[in-house]
C-alpha cells in the first residue's frame, strides 16, 4: 500500500499538466472573431483570419474574413511574401473603427 501511494502524487501532477495543455495550450483551427476586438484599445492582440485574395492585395492592404463572416479592410505594416498561397493568416495588431492595424502578418 506504501508504494502505491508514492506514486499517486506524481501521477496526479502529469494529469493536471496534460489538462492545462489540452484545454489551455492547444491550438485549434478555427478562425477569430473582430467581435472580441474593442475601437477604443489599441492593445496587440493575435486573430486568426481567412485572406480574401480574390479581393485584391495593394501597397501594404488586404482583405480578411473572420469565423462571423465580417470583412475587414487590413493596413499592413508589412505584408510577408507568400501571402496569395496562403488561405489564413495570424495577424498581430489592433482593430481601429474603419480597418484593422497589423503589426506583424504571420502565416500559416
Amino acid at each position: 500500500m506504501k508504494n502505491l501511494q508514492k506514486y499517486i502524487l506524481p501521477l496526479l501532477i502529469v494529469v493536471v499538466i496534460g489538462m492545462v495543455y489540452l484545454f489551455y495550450f492547444k491550438t485549434d483551427n478555427k478562425l477569430g472573431s473582430f467581435s472580441a476586438f474593442d475601437t477604443n484599445n489599441s492593445a496587440v492582440k493575435d486573430i486568426k483570419v481567412k485572406v480574401l485574395i480574390e479581393r485584391g492585395i495593394s501597397n501594404n492592404s488586404f482583405y480578411v474574413s473572420d469565423n462571423d463572416g465580417t470583412i475587414v479592410l487590413v493596413q499592413a505594416d508589412k505584408i510577408p511574401d507568400g501571402i496569395n498561397n496562403s488561405n489564413t493568416v495570424i495577424l498581430r495588431g489592433h482593430l481601429n473603427k474603419e480597418s484593422f492595424h497589423a503589426h506583424d502578418v504571420l502565416l500559416n
